[in-house]
């Protein structure tokens, strides 16, 4: 029986760019395949290479009405309850990507829904899905098949136009 593979549009949407990259690249975007039996921890994964990042941090993909909207259901980093009682991710339980499949998510071309990675920085993204096929027998899945835009560096500049640290 053939796979499913999804093909999925990432794009950025809102994070600590300045004006100068935003009108160098007005659309930051990739287009990423992946198989229905590969997990949602797999696809930030693939985000993570895609958009050319080096330090991880905490990310939720959010499945709400909308594509940032955090009540619906939520998939991210499985974490523990701190001491408090507040979760890691936010004050609500969040489903474990590393064990949510895409297939297991019954996602329709068409359908669209939010990423957001590092909770301090805020990296939102929206994803749609472009289309849903049949996975090719001996293709490496994810993979990243367009890119529209630069990547944008992780961390903004410390330093001001005078070479000195900016104090915030």
């Amino acid at each position: 029986m053939a796979k499913t593979v999804y093909t999925l549009e990432v794009v950025l949407m809102g994070g600590p760019v300045d004006d100068e990259f935003v009108e160098r690249n007005p659309v930051v975007a990739r287009t990423i395949e992946i198989r229905g039996d590969q997990t949602l921890e797999r696809l930030h994964e693939a985000i993570f290479t895609a958009f050319d990042r080096d330090d991880e941090h905490l990310y939720e993909f959010q499945f709400g009405r909308g594509p940032h909207d955090s009540r619906g259901e939520c998939y991210g980093v499985k974490a523990p309850v701190t001491l408090g009682g507040a979760f890691l991710a936010g004050e609500r339980p969040v489903g474990d990507a590393a064990k949510k499949t895409l297939d297991s998510l019954g996602l329709k071309e068409g359908r669209s829904f939010g990423y957001w990675f590092d909770f301090g920085d805020d990296w939102y993204h929206q994803i749609d899905v472009l289309g849903v096929g049949e996975a090719n027998t001996g293709a490496k899945y994810p993979r990243v098949v367009a890119r529209e835009g630069a990547s944008p560096p992780q961390y903004p500049d410390l330093e001001d136009e005078d070479g000195d640290w900016e104090e915030e």
